[in-house]
């Protein structure tokens, strides 16, 4: 038996699914930004800023799958 998780609810399967699809999706997205920010012909800062807003996106779709009730 695991421990919960404080703030955290117990997932449905399709929610489980939902998840790890914003996952997959999450890393192919940061497989591109990464391979941007080793490409020499573009300005890494916006890069940057991309990585950091498509983190908060992800994040905040995994937020509205898993509902959390805590901060």
């Amino acid at each position: 038996m695991s421990t919960p998780v404080i703030g955290y609810r117990e997932l449905t399967e399709k929610e489980i699914a939902l998840m790890n699809l914003i996952k997959e999706q999450g890393n192919e997205v940061g497989r591109l930004v990464e391979g941007l920010a080793m490409n020499g012909a573009v300005d890494t800062r916006w890069v940057a800023v991309a990585r950091t807003h498509l983190q908060q996106g992800f994040m905040a779709l995994t937020r509205a799958v898993a509902q959390p009730t805590s901060f």
